[in-house]
């Protein structure tokens, strides 16, 4: 009965291939797995954010996300570009990039660790504020590992090992999450939060690592050039980060902690929605580099795809958000308009993710510069702009105009 299963759904699959254009079985293996580890994920998140909305004051809990915010600033120097050359070059054979990569990103990690400590040096001397100064205390000790160490999920992602992938992450987003929990419903002490978000990411990932090269044998083939492309890949994402991060540290500062909560608290389901739909990117980018005859035509075909099948989800999620947040963030409804309205940024999705693995995938270094570098510029600009003279809305809406707008020349780029 079970093969009978496994060989109606297999049959289906192929046959859908004619419509979608897209290796429909690698999909669905691959997807299966990433997918059931970010519903875990997603309802880890989703319980964590229940606890924070209904445990910790919104001043605690805006602070918390502006040291989240600053600490993804401070990340930029553990070269996050490295991860996706990483996996491009393990895709090819390389394995052995692996171990030169992970040295390369903790000792330029080191340098965001210092800066964490000059911030809590600034905090403390210039601005008389204990409550950042330890925050950033605590940041340094961990800013040069943690991030770092999760390059060896290149190992995965090269080798497609989606299930192991999947089950790690959700491991470690499910374990991790329970942990801060735990800090948060017997403490709800911003500090203790905080240690416990950054220990609790930090070993277990390292424990993983550890793991996963005794689990995969990696061969002694090295691509020389991972490091030089990782670097330029990174170059391209400094100011993509900070345009990532400055919508909360411009809120923090212009409109305060307790509107930069109510931000959070609006995004919060979106962002689900986004990291659930990151699979996408993850299976496309191995595949993508191995199929080096790959024409824009089909990318732009599964990109049509992907838009098609991504509308009526917004439309629904926009149709629900009002119970979403009466039900689970009681605290937060000055949220739902906002998270309604920010929702719409989604539709830049299938543009951002296959436009851009397939620029990477062909190492089309300089429209990757001009879309992550140029197009970034634009959207702080326009934060700022419409942060200081809208507040949130004119936050929100920028960044909607900024994820079309990007979506408009990434088709335009290919």
């Amino acid at each position: 009965m079970i093969k009978k299963i496994k060989k109606i759904i297999y049959n289906l699959l192929k046959k859908s291939e004619k419509w979608t254009k897209t290796d429909m079985i690698y999909l669905f293996k691959g997807g299966f797995w990433l997918s059931s580890g970010k519903i875990i994920s997603s309802l880890s998140g989703l319980l964590l954010a229940i606890f924070f909305a209904n445990l910790l004051p919104k001043e605690d809990y805006g602070t918390y996300k502006y040291i989240l915010s600053i600490v993804g600033l401070l990340a930029i120097p553990t070269l996050s570009g490295i991860n996706t050359a990483l996996n491009r070059s393990i895709a090819q054979g390389n394995d052995k990039s692996f171990f030169i990569s992970l040295k390369t990103k903790i000792k330029w990690g080191t340098l965001g660790g210092i800066l964490s400590l000059l911030l809590a040096g600034y905090y403390y001397f210039y601005k008389d504020d204990t409550t950042l100064t330890i925050c950033f205390l605590i940041s340094s000790l961990f800013i040069p590992f943690m991030d770092p160490i999760m390059a060896y999920q290149s190992i995965l992602i090269g080798k497609k090992k989606f299930k192991m992938l999947s089950t790690q992450n959700a491991i470690i987003n499910t374990v991790a999450v329970l942990i801060i929990i735990l800090v948060l419903a017997t403490t709800r002490n911003l500090f203790a939060v905080l240690f416990s978000y950054f220990i609790s990411h930090t070993t277990l990932r390292f424990i993983f690592l550890i793991f996963t090269l005794k689990k995969i044998k990696l061969n002694k083939n090295e691509d020389k050039s991972v490091i030089s492309y990782g670097k330029h890949l990174s170059a391209m994402n400094i100011i993509g980060t900070i345009s990532s991060q400055i919508d909360k540290i411009l809120i923090f500062n212009y409109l305060g902690v307790v509107n930069l909560a109510i931000y959070s608290f609006a995004i919060v389901m979106p962002d689900q929605i986004r990291t659930f739909l990151k699979n996408i990117n993850v299976l496309a980018l191995p595949k993508m580099s191995q199929n080096l005859s790959l024409s824009k035509k089909d990318v732009i075909k599964k990109i049509k795809t992907f838009f098609i099948i991504l509308l009526p989800i917004i439309i629904l999620y926009i149709i629900l958000a009002p119970t979403i947040y009466k039900l689970f963030f009681p605290e937060y409804l000055d949220s739902i308009i906002y998270s309604q309205l920010f929702s719409i940024s989604l539709l830049g999705i299938p543009f951002s993710m296959l436009g851009l693995s397939y620029l990477t995938a062909t190492k089309q270094q300089t429209k990757l510069y001009f879309l992550t570098t140029w197009l970034s510029i634009i959207k702080i600009i326009l934060l700022i702009i419409g942060g200081y003279f809208f507040g949130l809305n004119g936050i929100i809406i920028s960044i909607i105009f900024y994820q079309l707008s990007y979506s408009i020349l990434i088709y335009n780029k290919m």
